[in-house]
C-alpha cells in the first residue's frame, strides 16, 4: 500500500495542490520554515540521544557504589 505512495506523478500532484493553496509567493517561505524545523529537530535529537546514556551511566555508578558501601558496612 505504501510502496506506490511516492511516485513522481503523486509528488507533482501534491506540489500543484500546494502551489494552488499557498500561492507562489508563500511557497518559498514555507520551504524555508520546513527546512529550519527539520534542522532543529535533528539537532535536538542528536543532543537528546547523547545525554540520557551519560546520565544512566552516572546513575549506575552511583547505585553500584552505594550498594558496595552498604555491603561493606553491613559485614
Amino acid at each position: 500500500m505504501i510502496e506506490g505512495l511516492f511516485q513522481p506523478m503523486h509528488l507533482l500532484l501534491v506540489l500543484a495542490v500546494a502551489l494552488i493553496v499557498f500561492g507562489p509567493g508563500k511557497l518559498p517561505d514555507l520551504g524555508k520554515a520546513l527546512g529550519e524545523s527539520i534542522r532543529e529537530l535533528r539537532k535536538a535529537l542528536r543532543e537528546g540521544s547523547v545525554t540520557p546514556p551519560e546520565q544512566s551511566i552516572a546513575e549506575k555508578s552511583q547505585t553500584s557504589s552505594t550498594a558496595t558501601s552498604d555491603k561493606t558496612s553491613g559485614a
